[in-house]
């Protein structure tokens, strides 16, 4: 479904100028760069391996409100490599993210007394933890965060009179801190938003962190999610070191990077920092993770390609769609429907002409027997009107958002519409139960909650208008037809500073609902709305969990810290265009960071209208994106991958590589669930030391070894590509391979059906034979790839595989549905050896799954006879195995290689090697001739 772009009308364009005309107050005529001269710290204490200060304002001031005059100052090394910074009004308890929705320790209660008495305080002092030290200066009050190992600064809040920005602020609407940084750090974070400067963060672009229905096709603007997180990764003397810092807070605000400092600029909550040891960037999103929720694992189908469109008007387009992506031998697993298959764009409802039930449960039938998926869209917005079973039951149980003591009006694509509150339990109830009766309705494998920043095509307090049908069928549908009247009246609404909403500074209830409206217990929309989409996801997730005991598939276009505990993530609204291909690199690798590894863009573009050669590069990128879907506007021409020849050529070359990686991508899969770790990175992660790839957004690894380098100009033929030193083997040909004895540029061959895929040395990568189904594809018999440095006679490479019953909602070994295998190559001593070693081999015998076939790369040569056992045990017949050699090519030549290269590439087949069960190969090395 369609974000508005930045504003979809003319009209809309002059209701925002008007509104802002007169609400624009913090323009820099009227603000000093400085507030205030910050507070004083006036007595601090250590208890329960704790410090617990209190803070008095110095000096107060009027700008942008009142000062909070007494601040509570909490301070714990909660693991070894977290750091918590919290800082509150002491006498007045003040929203937070609530603390069932995200975990996590408690503050010790305020104290509504302040004793002159000054308890060991210092001047200057420190708390020291395992990895991190916090130092505090108390006049003006400053707090600093360094790196136990090597004294290394990350975070300095104090100010001096030739900084720009002030000491600390905090009023009831408007708080502000800042941290020095050195000018060679990098940034990546803080979003969501379009970049398009890549990855790193890039200073003085603006970055504002509010929910947003804003299409992605607006550069540097907040967009659907709210990730007030960033990792700074910097180089020392070529050694380098990551951090992550999170301010956990919901509220909306602008931040403000410079290069040499950042400042936060928030309209309301608390400062409730976390920093984040590393030292390496995996490291820092596994510790950010272990606080926010480990990424939701996923089924196996989830990372098949996925087929949607919005206008698939009946349930013979949607047959006849599957049915030609059948023909034209394009692998598809999942078939999508936006809200064509609803009754008058009504939740939970099915079109009884369009998409009659009978006809759809049979079509369900036929798809779910041959391992296909169907997942559809479902909005927050719930319709007004009487007859609607799933509004009489919200209403009768009290579920939604309020304004004025009565449910919020707000307009979506139904019409008229009310929000449900998912803070509140009875909704959380009411919404399980609808999901329920929907899925005896219709039984959908996963659901795609869409509209959730929230978005609202009015603004303001509406009513339904008399005498007028709203909406009437004509126009696009997303022009407001409410009777509306703009809310300023109050402070939540108009508050003081205007954070860049949208990036015109629009009022942060545009297009949204009213930020005075009210939730359960009397939260204000003003201090959840960016949480609206988060607090869905996880209703929607209890509800699929609850379902059938199946593991949930989420598709959220809103998220916020800890989404990706829950749900998989598409990054909104894009268009057609080359920037767009190129801007979606940076956008993924970011929510990957963000802990929301599942994320991928609309292949093609979601907007009109892509070119042919546009789409044939889009889905070879797009064919190694974590979730890969093409998705397009109800108004753009038909962009399945099957409607050009040459598009279905490149879609059978790239989607029939990813279909043979899938264990891997599955592997991947799992350990992003233990340990956070992306599945698509930037190459930084697995060379942090290489400042050349710090800011490179135009590849990206998968996993620590796979090498993605994509076309993304028009007219193209060719890729430069970064090379980290190494050797790298071509996936498509594994007989070519790169070998760099220092970072190099390689300009790479790429005519119009290939996409350049290299996997690095010392990797063992597992991968089965493809398929047109996932299904399919995973019981065919598996291959190893076993990588070496070229023309190696010593050396070692590792890879691991899990496998399990991807239905059970947990993702874990122990339950007797899952095996894990770590594979191992090591050359030495003139002799090559692969083997295995098997956790809970029983699932994998149960499926007879095999390996087939080994490929050993970069050797010098093998001779002799090879030796085989399975579990210690000695396989005497080998006669079937059948053992090739090949030259490997160096088709580019290189700066800095004088030597010849000569290396082989072996490849062992006949195999049948039981996945489950331990196994050990090998061979004698021999010299070529």
């Amino acid at each position: 479904m369609p974000s508005s772009p930045v504003l979809p009308s003319f009209m809309s364009f002059l209701v925002l100028l008007v509104l802002l005309s007169v609400s624009r107050v913090n323009s820099a005529s009227t603000v000093p760069t400085k507030i205030g001269k910050g507070y004083r710290l006036i007595s601090i204490q250590q208890s329960d391996d704790a410090l617990v200060g209190h803070l008095q304002i110095k000096e107060n001031n009027q700008i942008y409100g009142p000062d909070i005059p007494h601040l509570q100052l909490y301070v714990k090394h909660e693991t070894d490599g977290r750091l918590r910074v919290h800082v509150t009004d002491a006498e007045k308890q003040r929203w937070e993210v609530p603390y069932d929705l995200l975990p996590r320790e408690q503050p010790p209660r305020l104290k509504q007394s302040f004793g002159r008495t000054r308890k060991n305080l210092l001047t200057k002092s420190e708390y020291s933890g395992s990895e991190l030290i916090f130092s505090y200066t108390a006049d003006p009050f400053g707090f600093a965060v360094k790196r136990k190992s090597n004294g290394q600064i990350l975070f300095n809040s104090s100010s001096d009179e030739s900084d720009p920005y002030s000491n600390l602020v905090f009023k009831d609407q408007y708080l502000e801190i800042s941290t020095r940084l050195p000018e060679d750090a990098s940034l990546y974070g803080l979003g969501e938003n379009t970049q398009p400067h890549g990855i790193k963060l890039y200073p003085n672009d603006p970055y504002t962190l509010y929910t947003m229905d804003v299409s992605a096709i607006n550069l540097n603007t907040d967009l659907y999610g709210s990730h007030p997180v960033y990792m700074d990764l910097r180089n020392e003397g070529g050694q380098a070191y990551a951090h992550g810092v999170l301010l956990l807070n919901s509220n909306g605000m602008d931040v403000f990077y410079r290069g040499s400092s950042l400042t936060y600029k928030v309209i309301g909550g608390v400062f409730d920092f976390y920093f984040f040891s590393g030292p390496t960037p995996l490291a820092v999103v596994d510790q950010y993770t272990a606080f926010v929720g480990r990424p939701a694992p996923m089924p196996y189908w989830a990372l098949g390609f996925h087929q949607c469109r919005w206008g698939y008007r009946n349930l013979s387009v949607v047959e006849d769609v599957v049915e030609n992506y059948k023909k034209a031998q394009i692998p598809l697993d999942v078939i999508w429907n936006d809200d064509d298959h609803m009754d008058g764009h009504k939740d939970f409802t099915l079109n009884p002409v369009n998409y009659p039930r009978d006809r759809l449960l049979a079509f369900l039938d036929k798809i779910h027997s041959q391992g296909m998926k169907y997942v559809v869209l479902i909005d927050p917005g719930i319709a007004v009107n009487s007859s609607y079973g799933v509004y009489q039951r919200g209403i009768a149980n009290d579920v939604f958002i309020k304004y004025g003591g009565k449910p919020y009006l707000a307009q979506v694509w139904p019409g008229a519409v009310n929000f449900p509150d998912y803070l509140n339990p009875k909704t959380v109830e009411w919404w399980i139960d609808e999901i329920r009766r929907f899925h005896e309705l219709v039984p959908v494998d996963g659901l795609w909650i869409d509209m959730n920043e929230a978005s609202n095509f009015c603004s303001g307090l509406c009513t339904i208008p008399e005498g007028r049908i709203c909406p009437n069928g004509t126009g696009p549908g997303w022009e407001c037809c409410l009777d509306c009247k703009n809310i300023t009246s109050t402070r939540w609404d108009d508050p003081p500073y205007k954070i860049n909403a949208s990036g015109v500074q629009a009022p942060i209830g545009f297009k949204t609902i009213a930020t005075s409206a009210v939730h359960y217990n009397g939260v204000l929309e003003y201090d959840a709305h960016s949480l609206y989409g988060f607090t869905e996801t996880i209703a929607t997730h209890k509800a699929l969990q609850g379902l059938e005991g199946k593991r949930p598939f989420i598709l959220s276009r809103s998220t916020f810290v800890g989404s990706g505990h829950y749900t998989a993530h598409w990054t909104g609204d894009n268009q057609g265009t080359w920037n767009d291909l190129k801007y979606s690199i940076s956008t993924m690798l970011n929510f990957g960071i963000f802990g929301i590894p599942m994320v991928g863009s609309d292949i093609c573009g979601f907007y009109p209208q892509p070119t042919e050669e546009l789409c044939n590069r889009w889905i070879e990128l797009g064919a190694f994106y974590p979730f890969s879907r093409d998705h397009a506007n109800f108004y753009s021409p038909r962009q399945e991958l099957y409607q050009w020849e040459s598009v279905a050529e490149s879609a059978r070359n790239a989607l029939g590589m990813r279909y043979k990686l899938l264990p891997y991508l599955y592997t991947l899969n799992y350990e992003a669930h233990k340990s956070g770790a992306p599945i698509a990175r930037p190459l930084f992660f697995s060379f942090p030391n290489l400042t050349e790839a710090y800011g490179l957004s135009t590849q990206f690894l998968l996993g620590a070894g796979v090498m993605v380098s994509p076309v993304l100009e028009q007219g193209k033929s060719e890729v430069k590509a970064l090379f980290p030193p190494g050797t790298w083997y071509s996936l498509f040909d594994l007989t070519q391979a790169i070998q760099a004895k220092e970072v190099q540029y390689v300009t790479l061959d790429a005519p119009l059906h290939v996409i350049n895929v290299h996997v690095y040395q010392n990797t063992i990568l597992p991968m089965q034979q493809g398929g047109l189904i996932s299904k399919e594809a995973r019981m065919t018999p598996f291959s190893l790839v076993v990588t070496f440095p070229t023309g190696a006679n010593v050396g070692e490479a590792k890879g691991s595989l899990f496998l399990d019953d991807d239905e059970l909602p947990e993702m874990k070994l122990g339950n007797g549905y899952s095996t894990y295998v770590d594979f191992y190559a090591t050359l030495g001593k003139g002799i090559a050896k692969v083997w295995s070693g098997v956790q809970e081999g029983k699932f994998a015998l149960d499926k007879g799954w095999i390996i087939e076939k080994v490929t050993l790369l970069g050797l010098e040569g093998i001779g002799g006879e090879i030796s085989i056992e399975i579990d210690g045990n000695r396989v005497a017949d080998t006669s079937r195995v059948e053992i090739n050699t090949v030259e490997q090519k160096y088709p580019y030549d290189l700066e800095n290689v004088s030597e010849e290269k000569q290396s082989t590439m072996v490849e062992v087949k006949g195999l049948k090697l039981p996945l489950g069960k331990n196994f050990s190969m090998s061979w004698k090395m021999e010299k070529k001739g």
